[in-house]
């Protein structure tokens, strides 16, 4: 067998082809840190500013500091609206191992309700693992005790303090003061649209009604923040810097306390409305709207059994009577027409009348009727007003025309909103011609004329302003606007300036002023209707009394027994003291109640006296 040849090998060949490989390597491994150096010099010099802001941005943060939410007080400095401390429990789900376990533990324990639960699963579905999520709301006493005995059987579950709003006094002052709610979308989107987004960042509550509604941004105050350094998942390593909140501007009142809670009394188990007002400065001293309602109900979320409960009351509990109830003014307005009749020279101080205890429009066979049957013979002007006599102004209205009551009345401020520094108010009705062919595409008759002039009809008016236009009677024609706020403690020294009141009405003679006070001044005098409410007072008083009917019954008698509830007559009455210099005036206002002289009168009394002894007391 041949061997097989043994090749040699080519040392030279070989050293050649190592070195080219050597260097094709060695090219590559060039290029290759060419390119990081490169990628290295864009990253480090060229971008280094952009990403530094980048990096920076992932790991600092700016976390808002909700700012405390001003104080209320009334005129005298009593607390009305409050920052009480409230205890809630909360959970970091990420220090959970089964929160469905722990809920149903914490369910065994705390009684927690299925509003509780649902809540508590939305809440947590909006919110990161590592961030708390609120269980349950306003803990009581008992219950913070009775978690923190276990406290120990549930880690990553811990009770919190917070300041929520607190109303002291309950119902009273609900329609006034408002209340606040839990921010929710529409009000997300309202201060979208105003570029207030960030301000509210760190805040849960905002105003929904009243005084805390209008006056939103005062309370509100400024957000402080805290910049803080994150970790990759957003989790808060530790804080670098705190800037400090500005809290909200407290607010004084003009309302008195001690009036409010008398008016509310007055008010007690009834439906109506009460304004108490300064004359001259349009101070609203009390506003009470009955049946009223607890506005601590909404600032921790008021449950839908509560709240349906409100909403479909028949009585109407969330209305603000005081500004937003249209009610017939019927004879409160008497004053203002017989004004109107003076100036207009229809009447003079000294016209006599016949009150037969009828109207008729002549040539025509129907018969208005008086409240008084019998009529009351000749009277004037100052008896007509004392003793609340229908025909003389059912004389005075077709004498006078629809025209100039419409245009004279508007500068009393009725069909008009008073100003009044709530959002809640409506301008109710003063009827003319064209309303009356807008609304009901209807001309306007002589008869609509007559119920106009004793204030019933079409006309209708809200309790805050007959206050307003009884006050222009009672001031000789000053018209300040009405007013719940009485100053702001503005945190930046600013100072508060009052609104603007509108010019004085000027009549043609300034004494018509007195004929009207005079006739007032009847009403609780001699044979008024009011005499017997405000027989021997320490104070001189005037005020006219009004019964509006609600239920037309024909030449029936009235009798209230024979009257479903809801359709007997309002009592109204509206008065002011003392009778030379007011200093106060009062609308009062019974829906269904009866007579106004005897059932509203009586409350206007019992008011006036509290006003003036608390003036003996100061």
């Amino acid at each position: 067998m041949a061997r097989k040849r043994i090749a040699l090998r080519d040392h030279s060949a070989e050293t050649a082809l190592f070195s080219r490989r050597i260097m094709v390597s060695f090219i590559f491994v060039l290029c290759v840190l060419g390119l990081l150096l490169s990628n290295l010099y864009y990253l480090q010099v060229d971008s280094y500013q952009a990403y530094k802001t980048r990096s920076n941005e992932n790991r600092v943060k700016l976390v808002p500091i909700a700012p405390n939410r001003g104080l209320i007080y009334d005129r005298n400095g009593i607390l009305l609206a409050e920052n009480k401390p409230v205890f809630s429990l909360d959970m970091v789900p990420e220090k959970i191992t089964d929160i469905d376990a722990t809920i149903v533990k914490l369910t065994r324990l705390l009684s927690l309700t299925e509003d509780n639960i649902d809540d508590f699963h939305t809440r947590l579905k909006r919110q990161r693992r590592f961030k708390q999520v609120s269980i349950l709301t306003n803990l009581s006493e008992s219950q913070v005790a009775l978690f923190s005995v276990q406290r120990h059987n549930y880690p990553g579950v811990s009770v919190t303090a917070r300041l929520k709003r607190y109303y002291p006094f309950g119902d009273a002052l609900t329609h006034a003061l408002g209340y606040v709610a839990r921010i929710n979308s529409n009000d997300l989107n309202r201060l979208a649209k105003k570029g207030l987004r960030a301000t509210y960042a760190a805040t849960h509550d905002i105003g929904k009604q009243g005084i805390e509604r209008y006056y939103e941004n005062t309370l509100h105050g400024e957000p402080g923040f805290k910049e803080v350094e994150v970790n990759n998942r957003g989790k808060i390593i530790r804080t670098l810097k705190i800037t400090q909140p500005v809290p909200g501007n407290d607010l004084y009142l003009n309302i008195d306390i001690r009036l409010q809670l008398k008016a509310q009394k007055e008010l007690a188990g009834r439906r109506g409305a009460i304004v108490l007002l300064a004359p001259k400065t349009g101070e609203v001293l009390a506003m009470v709207s009955s049946p009223s309602y607890d506005p601590n109900l909404f600032v921790h979320g008021i449950s839908s059994k509560d709240y349906n409960r409100l909403l479909q009351s028949k009585d109407h509990p969330l209305i603000n009577r005081a500004t937003q109830g249209r009610y017939p003014p019927a004879s409160t307005v008497k004053p203002q027409l017989a004004i109107l009749a003076l100036e207009d020279g229809a009447i003079t101080a000294n016209t006599l009348i016949n009150d037969p205890g009828w109207f008729q429009i002549p040539n025509t066979k129907r018969r208005f009727r008086d409240w008084n049957r019998w009529g009351r013979g000749k009277i004037n002007v100052y008896t007509a007003i004392a003793r609340s006599s229908d025909t003389f102004f059912y004389n005075l209205a077709y004498n006078v025309g629809i025209d100039k009551i419409n245009n004279f009345m508007t500068e009393f401020g009725f069909g008009e909103y008073t100003g009044i520094d709530v959002k809640e108010e409506t301008n109710a009705i003063l009827p003319s011609r064209e309303w009356k062919r807008a609304r009901y595409n209807q001309p306007w008759y002589q008869g609509d004329t007559i119920s106009v002039g004793i204030g019933q009809g079409y006309w209708s008016a809200t309790p805050i302003q007959l206050a307003k236009a009884t006050g222009i009677v009672a001031s000789r024609g000053l018209r300040p606007v009405p007013q719940l706020v009485r100053d702001i403690k503005y945190t930046n020294g600013d100072q508060f300036e009052p609104v603007v009141e509108l010019p004085p009405l000027k009549l043609k003679d300034p004494a018509h002023w007195q004929v009207a006070k005079d006739g007032m001044r009847g009403v609780v005098t001699r044979k008024g209707t009011a005499h017997r409410a405000f027989a021997n007072t320490a104070y001189t008083a005037a005020g006219k009394s009004g019964t509006a009917q609600l239920y037309q019954l024909g030449e029936e008698k009235y009798d209230a027994s024979k009257i479903r509830e809801r359709l007997r007559d309002n009592a109204m009455f509206v008065a002011y003291a003392p009778f030379e210099e007011p200093e106060i005036s009062a609308t009062i206002i019974l829906e269904n109640a009866g007579g106004g002289s005897s059932q509203a009168a009586p409350s206007a009394r019992r008011l006036f006296d509290v006003y003036f002894e608390n003036k003996k007391e100061n």
